[in-house]
């Protein structure tokens, strides 16, 4: 899941994209609102995490326009602004969620995550695929009843490959939706990615190659 983290403060924005990435999202960073608006007008996400005050303007403005248009893109709101008719404007202009600073950095993954799934289809928390198991509540893994230990990035390939096992997954719709701005789409790091995470996985390798276009969970590897 790609989420889009809107925070001006040098120190603080950093640390959250830090902490959202730990918990396996891809993370884009914007300071102001022109280049959130940039990122938004060509990046596809699943949440956005915006601090009110940027130096340009006010979140909601920005969020008050994507309603405008029909977007549904959830929206968190970060403000050290908590008076009751502070949240109340939030919500009025379309906020799904609201966090007053200072907060803890686990609830904001929660409530982040929370806010990613509600636009997520409709699916299982457990994801089986063969002899693997894939326990998204629990962030756990096992194959043949062995539990295994993932990275964060291998987490979230395994998850987008079960989810769509039996089909051809290509490497840009890797990048898009388990890396972020700071990866080079035109380097091997999908292909490093899968690398590390077959040796995980151990034999028989779960994985095929499709060459020059991606990689399917199940068939011949």
């Amino acid at each position: 899941m790609r989420v889009m983290v809107l925070e001006d403060d040098p120190e603080l924005g950093p640390v959250i994209a830090a902490q959202l990435r730990d918990a396996g999202f891809a993370v884009d960073l914007a300071r102001t609102l022109a280049e959130a608006d940039l990122k938004l007008s060509v990046n596809r996400y699943d949440c956005v995490v915006a601090d009110r005050s940027v130096p340009d303007g006010d979140s909601v403005t920005l969020l008050a326009a994507h309603r405008r248009a029909g977007s549904t893109l959830p929206f968190l709101l970060l403000t050290a602004l908590d008076a009751v008719s502070d949240r109340v404007a939030g919500f009025e202009h379309g906020a799904d969620d609201y966090l007053v600073k200072p907060f803890a950095f686990a609830e904001l993954v929660v409530r982040v995550r929370a806010l990613c799934r509600r636009e997520q289809p409709a699916r299982p928390s457990v994801l089986r695929a063969g002899d693997l198991e894939l326990d998204l509540p629990r962030r756990r893994v096992t194959r043949a009843g062995v539990l295994l230990s993932l990275s964060a990035k291998e987490f979230a390939v395994l998850e987008l490959l079960m989810l769509r096992a039996g089909e051809v997954v290509t490497r840009s719709e890797l990048i898009e939706s388990c890396w972020d701005e700071a990866s080079e789409p035109m380097s091997n790091v999908v292909d490093v990615l899968i690398g590390q995470l077959r040796r995980r996985l151990g034999p028989p390798d779960p994985i095929a190659t499709v060459r020059g276009v991606g990689y399917r969970l199940g068939g011949d590897a």
